[in-house]
Parts: structure tokens; C-alpha cells; sequence
């Protein structure tokens, strides 16, 4: 009798520990499914860039003398950030008790690929120079700073800087060219000066009477358009054309409507082709596989920069200096409980002069923000609103903000206590009307 008890507790725990396994099985299934079903959320078809479609423009180069303007992001990648690479690669990030997912770019993806001026040269294209933007061809140099003409150590093409003496190629530099290819990663924010070089370029083409070749590449922040329209009174080389902080267009479109809609020097127009990419929407995610330039180091702090980029005309530091550039946000002497976030600022790639070197600064980490559609002025409001409170030692804004804004009222709205929802309401009139002017000169849907 014991004995049939024994067997009858045993086959009862046994099923009961069947029971709870399968049950916890279908649990890590569940997380499994709901796990793939974000990534899947990201998963687009292979993204072409233009680089790579060597068949559609080397025939357009041949016996010609080509100028290239490039840096370190004009690469032909030999594996693609393909569906299958962001899948892999795709890692959640919390921020409170909500799963972000961001796509990032695989380790082959980013370790195989060839560049551009190297592919030429195997190719016997005869290339004569190369133009360097800011921040140099190798993209070393810190924001704003001169870039110096010389010679690259590797080919032995000459480097012609078009962020030192002189921002637009001289006919000089063009007479002993038949054609000028541009090839450079841009963000997609007004300011991001890789759109105003590309502006004098085409400029000095169309004076030359030469060609210029777009080789185009992804927006990472082309899923949406947002900011004050640029007012003409405003133009710098920080803004030139009359569009939002976030344009929503990719470099080679962004060609198109400068051409369009007559921006160049006396209406002159460029002799302008564009190699489209394949497989890409203003809607596909994507990663860029190598940091466009020095401050901008990863994903986050390319979506973030259209809305903390405003920081730089105000005393807050929003981490030069640091390995999470524009990803956090601080002062000195903000010691507000709210504030829970400290870091010190010291010289680094790509920002030997950081602000507020050397100074513990209290504010934001920023870096775990979901995925932002639209520019957000939250930020800037409480940074304002707690320097008018606390802070006596500087103002807070700095002389330049309009170049940034693009317009002198956004500081005055700032100022006059407006929120972020009465300020963006001023820019709907325009962003309408700058859909309608864009879609003439979209290329992707």
C-alpha cells in the first residue's frame, strides 16, 4: 500500500512538473514571438547605396578627369546592412520599463568595405583630387575648425579643403576636371553643413559648365520633417536654404530641389545626376555603418542632434568632451535633485576646446530616449526656465542661436515663456508648404 502511494505522489509530481515546464516553455515562447515580432518591425529589404551600384555610373566616368567629393563615410560595402544583419543585430534599450529598439549595423557590415576613391582608382578611373568637407577627408577634425589642403598619405591625390580658405571650389581647381562625383553620409538636419558644401559645389559646376554625379545614401532621420522654416534674413552657412531643421530628404533629392527650384547663384543651373539607391523609403530604418562625423557616434545621438543641437548656443553642454556626445545634457553648479546625472567634459577627438572643460555638469542622460519622430523643445524650455531661476553667472543663450533656429523669433519665444506646443504651432504654415514644394523632387516614396 505505501508502495502504490509512493508511485501515485511520484506521477503526480511528475505531471505537475510536465505541467508547470510546459507552461514556462510557452512563456519564453511567447517572449520569443513578441521579441520578433519588434525586430520584424525593422526588418526591410537590403538597402543598396548608390556607392555600390558601380554599373550605373562607371561607364558615365569613363575617359573623364574626375574630382571627388568625399570623407570617411564615402565607402562601397561589400556586405550590406541587409533584413537579416539588423535582425541580428537589434538589441533592446530600456528607458523606464519600455523596450526601445534601435537597428544597428553589423560587425561585417562595418569591418568590409572599400572606399569610394580606392574603388575608382582600381577601376583606372583617372582621379585627379579630392575635395575634403568639414571635418576633413578622414572626418578627424572638430566641428567648425579649418581644414588644411594637402596630400592623402595613401594615393597621393591632392586634398583640397572645402571648410578653410575657401568653402566653394574654385575654376581654378575645376579646369582640369570633366566631371565632380559627391559622395557624403549626411543626417538630414539644415545645419548639418555637408548640404551647404553640396550647395557651393554644384554652384561651382554649373559655373564650369561640368557635371556633378550624386551618389546617394540614406537619411537616418528621414522618417520625418519638423522645425521653423529658414528666413532669408538668417542665411549662413549653417542654413542657406529655405527649409526646416529636418528636411526629410535624402542628399540626392535634397540636389534635385536646389537645382529645382532655382537656389544656385543667379539661378544657374547644375548638369545633375543622381544614382539612386535600391530598397529604400523615407520610413526604412537605418544604422549608419560608420559615425559621420566625430560628435555623432552612434544611432542615439543622430536622432537626438536636430533637438539638442540647439544646446550649442547656450551654456549647456550637451557632451563634447565626452563618449556620449549628444546623448546628454548639463551645466555646472545645477546640483538639482531632478538633475541626478553628472559628467565632466575634457578634450577629445573631435572637440579639443570642449565646453565647460574640466567642470562637473549636472543634467540629463539622454541616451535611453525612444525614437524621436519630431524635434523636442522640452529640453531647451527647462534648461532656460532653471538658468533664469538659478543661474547668474552668464546668460543663457549665446549670440548665434538664429543661425541654428533659422529664425530670430524662436529665442524670443523662448524668452516670452512660450511652451513647446504654442512654438511649434508657428511652424505649421511653413512645414505644409514645404511638402508640397519637396515632392516634385522626391525619389523614393
Amino acid at each position: 500500500m505505501s508502495v502504490l502511494k509512493l508511485l501515485k505522489n511520484t506521477f503526480l509530481f511528475l505531471l505537475f512538473f510536465a505541467i508547470s515546464c510546459g507552461n514556462r516553455s510557452n512563456a519564453i515562447n511567447t517572449d520569443k514571438e513578441e521579441a520578433v515580432q519588434s525586430r520584424d518591425s525593422l526588418r526591410n529589404p537590403s538597402i543598396v547605396v548608390g556607392a555600390n551600384r558601380t554599373a550605373s555610373y562607371l561607364p558615365l566616368l569613363a575617359g573623364k578627369r574626375i574630382g571627388v567629393v568625399a570623407n570617411q563615410t564615402s565607402v562601397i560595402f561589400k556586405s550590406h546592412v541587409s533584413s537579416s544583419a539588423v535582425e541580428s543585430a537589434v538589441t533592446p534599450s530600456t528607458a523606464g520599463n519600455q523596450k526601445k529598439f534601435w537597428p544597428r549595423a553589423s560587425s561585417e557590415a562595418v569591418e568590409k568595405h572599400t572606399h569610394l576613391v580606392d574603388s575608382l582608382l582600381s577601376h583606372n578611373i583617372n582621379l585627379k583630387k579630392v575635395f575634403a568637407p568639414e571635418h576633413g577627408f578622414r572626418g578627424k577634425a572638430d566641428a567648425g575648425e579649418h581644414v588644411k589642403d594637402g596630400v592623402d598619405t595613401k594615393t597621393g591625390l591632392p586634398l583640397l579643403s572645402l571648410h578653410g580658405k575657401n568653402r566653394k571650389p574654385t575654376q581654378e581647381q575645376l579646369s582640369d576636371l570633366d566631371m565632380v562625383i559627391f559622395d557624403i553620409q549626411d543626417v538630414g538636419a539644415r545645419f548639418y553643413t555637408y548640404i551647404s558644401t553640396m550647395h557651393y559645389v554644384m554652384e561651382a559646376c554649373a559655373e564650369a559648365g561640368i557635371p556633378m554625379l550624386v551618389l546617394d545614401r540614406p537619411n537616418p532621420n528621414g522618417h520625418y520633417i519638423d522645425g521653423p522654416i529658414l528666413e532669408e534674413e538668417n542665411r549662413s552657412f549653417l542654413g542657406m536654404h529655405p527649409v526646416p531643421i529636418v528636411h526629410g530628404m535624402t542628399i540626392g533629392e535634397y540636389a534635385q530641389m536646389i537645382n529645382g527650384q532655382g537656389w544656385l547663384k543667379d539661378g544657374r543651373q547644375c548638369e545633375l545626376k543622381v544614382i539612386k539607391m535600391e530598397n529604400y523609403t523615407h520610413d526604412t530604418p537605418y544604422s549608419l555603418p560608420i559615425k559621420p562625423s566625430p560628435n555623432l557616434p552612434n544611432d542615439v545621438s543622430i536622432n537626438l542632434y536636430p533637438s539638442l543641437c540647439f544646446f550649442e548656443q547656450t551654456n549647456v553642454s550637451i557632451g563634447r568632451g565626452t563618449d556620449m556626445q549628444f546623448q546628454i545634457a548639463g551645466i555646472p553648479h545645477y546640483r538639482i535633485k531632478r538633475h541626478y546625472f553628472n559628467f565632466t567634459p575634457m578634450p577629445n577627438e573631435g572637440s579639443k576646446y570642449p565646453k565647460h572643460e574640466g567642470k562637473e555638469c549636472w543634467g540629463y542622460n539622454l541616451s535611453g530616449t525612444e525614437r524621436l519622430s519630431e524635434i523636442k523643445l522640452d529640453w531647451l524650455i527647462e534648461f532656460y526656465q532653471m538658468n533664469q531661476e538659478y543661474g547668474k553667472e552668464e546668460p543663457f543663450f549665446y549670440k548665434y542661436l538664429w543661425r541654428l533656429a533659422g529664425t530670430k523669433k524662436f529665442q524670443e519665444q523662448i524668452e516670452a515663456g512660450w511652451s513647446a506646443e504654442q512654438i511649434k504651432a508657428t511652424w505649421q504654415e511653413g512645414l505644409d508648404a514645404y511638402r508640397e514644394m519637396r515632392k516634385p523632387y522626391l525619389l523614393y516614396p
